[in-house]
């Protein structure tokens, strides 16, 4: 049977400082495009760069750069938090080779950017929906990526909860000037939270403007 390709002739840049929503369908490929930036999947045709450096290229393997050092935060649709670990050892995860002191000075000041502090030792479960994307985000700042990936972060939420985290999620990643790229089927998600926005259908960029 015929398949339809995910992402296709797909080109975007982010540039440094801004957050891009890029907006489409359901199946449209755009978590595709977010695993491919993140070295969770590697590309048949075309290269992944990152501040002007190849991560990843097409045909030739000796130029991919493992996950794990594409300095990426991620934040997934449900949180994907570990739920036996309490809030501040969510945070702390990713902060391997940083002193112990560097290690709770940036997971206090994590949790306190997304307004978490005071419940570092709770359980996932102990956490409102909104809470848990908090965590999830204060998780990913807390290395200080180069570049946060944002995969449908809202959709999961109910209308009041999801108007809320938007607005308070748009106040943190530009008071902190950290470069985004955000996937969405919702228009209204990419344009609360976004400084530019890209429209993508069947492979291909139709439209980007602030």
């Amino acid at each position: 049977p015929q398949s339809c390709p995910a992402v296709d002739n797909i080109s975007l840049d982010v540039a440094h400082g801004e957050v891009l929503a890029l907006i489409g369908q359901s199946g449209s490929g755009k978590t595709t495009l977010l695993r491919l930036a993140a070295g969770l999947e590697f590309p048949d045709a075309g290269k992944v760069l990152i501040d002007g450096a190849t991560v990843a290229a097409a045909g030739d393997r000796h130029l991919e750069v493992p996950p794990e050092k594409r300095r990426l935060g991620l934040v997934f649709q449900d949180g994907a938090l570990f739920p036996h670990l309490n809030a501040e050892r969510n945070v702390a995860y990713g902060l391997k080779k940083v002193s112990r002191q560097e290690r709770a000075d940036r997971v206090k000041e994590a949790l306190e950017l997304v307004d978490l502090h005071g419940m570092e030792k709770r359980m996932p479960h102990e956490l409102s929906g909104g809470e848990k994307q908090r965590l999830s985000l204060a998780r990913a700042l807390a290395p200080k990526p180069r570049l946060l990936l944002l995969d449908e972060p809202f959709s999961h939420l109910d209308p009041a909860l999801r108007r809320k985290l938007r607005e308070e999620i748009r106040d943190i990643l530009s008071g902190v000037g950290q470069t985004a790229l955000m996937v969405t089927h919702d228009p209204e998600d990419a344009l609360a939270n976004a400084t530019r926005v890209a429209i993508k259908e069947k492979g291909e960029i139709l439209q980007t403007g602030e």
